[in-house]
């Protein structure tokens, strides 16, 4: 039974989907009042329904929670509420047209809307936004404080958090982290799911790991370690820091001039961006998701259309050619969604395994007849070489895990001996395991004179990973530089819209620091 300090405990909980998805085994959850307690694992790993039942918006299979010492049952998330439980996700649920007293206000009677309260609300908890501006011209990181503002409101005392980091910048970040703080100090409990070892290490104060739908292990944060948490979640010992030799570029292999894209829209998400890449070398490109990363990658790949500027592929002009002519000539595509751009879900392993190479003499015959026994020799091949678990080639797509979905599209794509790699996300999804393969696997592509465009939401990545970075903002590049020429301080003010020009020396850089 939970202990006299304990606020939340779930016991023995189960959660099995309709299509017969076992999402949770028997997973116990203990967190304490006052605590920041940190919720850890892979995507898949059961974090987010874990907090769903939590908060109402879905009931266990079996099990039983305990709040304050008491039994709960919830029917949904306002009978969570109720008793001081409120979760914010990661896609925030805000009105874009509305402002943002009104969204916090929203679904609340009118002899409970009190606007000195809110304002005093603001000054207690530091989480400052302007009331009467519309959340469509907010940052993400004032519109989460929002989101938070609204469960503060609302008398929440156990605060739920899903991966509230991924849209923030480094500032951000560190902002989110102090409020988190100031809001424990004033006796509120905060549940913090992550996938990001150091968040958990920098802000938490205990953490519970998930593995495949259980409890791996609770350990208090001041004892763990990264590699401590990563086996727990994994299973085995992970190397973080990949070791790589200087680069050594050749010539420039991908040029892009002056690029203008329109957004789905018809907006411009790409303004003006210029740069190369260069045989031998990984080129990121940094940034917070939404500021232009996919348009540009997709017209780059022949995804989607330019308006003006040029693309270039191996000195020749390959603006608005299809994608099945850059395959031809030697680009491999990674794309950030692997269901709806990177595999056909209901062909099979092995059909997957050579989209945009079927038409090699190898995989087809006379009359157009598939070379069945090639193909499934490949499909085995790439199974093999990037320990794909799967039935077999003849699986569908479908019945993967999301992990070895992507570990299928990558080795796909790396498979095709490229001599341009642009991968989108090529991590998502992925546990630490098979991300540290891929990010190894990236390096070795670079080291044997591979050209490779990186796009990646997660700044790590990129900074360890690339050569040279781009910082981009609203479409466009705020500057280029080595990744070890730059501070983190640097980096989350060009993350945030300032270009390089504005942070040339420290002077500068504090000036900008304080007017931010």
């Amino acid at each position: 039974m939970p202990r006299n300090d304990t606020i939340v405990y779930m016991k023995d909980i189960v959660k099995v989907y309709p299509d017969g998805t076992v999402a949770l085994r028997g997973v116990d959850f203990e967190v304490k009042k006052g605590e920041i307690h940190g919720l850890l694992g892979e995507n898949g790993a059961g974090k987010t329904t874990l907090m769903k039942i939590l908060s109402g918006l879905l009931r266990p299979t079996s099990g039983e929670i305990y709040i304050r010492g008491r039994k709960v049952h919830f029917k949904s998330a306002s009978e969570a509420l109720k008793h001081g439980i409120g979760m914010v996700h990661q896609h925030l649920a805000l009105v874009p047209a509305f402002t943002a007293y009104e969204n916090i206000i929203l679904g609340l009677p009118g002899k409970v809307i009190d606007r000195k309260k809110i304002e005093e609300l603001m000054e207690t908890t530091g989480l400052k936004i302007p009331l009467d501006a519309k959340v469509e011209d907010l940052p993400f990181g004032v519109r989460q404080r929002i989101e938070i503002l609204k469960m503060l409101y609302r008398n929440v005392d156990i605060l739920i958090l899903d991966e509230p980091t991924t849209n923030l910048t480094p500032i951000e970040t560190k902002e989110l982290f102090e409020t988190l703080r100031n809001l424990k100090k004033q006796g509120k409990t905060i549940i913090f799911i992550t996938h990001k070892l150091r968040e958990v290490l920098e802000v938490t104060d205990r953490v519970t790991v998930l593995r495949r739908g259980r409890v791996v292990g609770v350990v208090e944060t001041s004892k763990a370690t990264p590699e401590m948490l990563a086996k727990m979640m994994v299973g085995r010992e992970v190397v973080f820091r990949i070791e790589k030799k200087p680069a050594r570029p050749g010539e420039p292999v991908l040029v892009v001039k002056d690029l203008w894209v329109r957004s789905d829209l018809g907006g411009w998400a790409v303004k003006g961006v210029s740069f190369a890449v260069y045989s031998g070398e990984i080129f990121g490109i940094a940034g917070v998701e939404g500021n232009g990363q996919s348009e540009l990658v997709e017209a780059i790949t022949g995804l989607r259309r330019v308006e003006k500027g040029q693309v270039i592929l191996m000195g020749r002009d390959v603006t608005n050619k299809p994608p099945s002519e850059l395959y031809r000539m030697g680009l491999s595509h990674i794309p950030e969604d692997r269901q709806k751009l990177g595999l056909v879900l209901d062909m099979t392993v092995a059909e997957n395994s050579v989209l945009g190479i079927h038409r090699l003499k190898k995989f087809i015959g006379k009359l157009l007849n598939m070379k069945w026994k090639n193909i499934n020799v490949h499909a085995k091949k790439i199974i093999e070489r990037f320990e794909i678990v799967a039935p077999g080639v003849r699986a569908p797509a479908r019945s993967l895990s999301g992990g070895n979905q992507q570990k299928l599209v990558v080795g796909r794509e790396l498979s095709k001996t490229p001599v341009v790699i642009v991968a989108a996300q090529p991590t998502r999804g992925l546990d630490v395991a098979a991300t540290e393969y891929i990010r190894k696997i990236l390096i070795k592509m670079r080291d044997e004179g591979k050209a490779v465009l990186l796009v990646s939401a997660d700044l790590d990545e990129v900074l360890q990973l690339s050569d040279r970075v781009a910082i981009m903002y609203e479409g466009e590049f705020m500057g280029i530089a080595k990744p070890e020429e730059l501070t983190e301080e640097q980096i989350g003010l060009m993350m945030g819209g300032y270009h390089m020009d504005q942070l040339k020396n420290t002077s500068s850089n504090r000036k900008v620091l304080e007017a931010s």
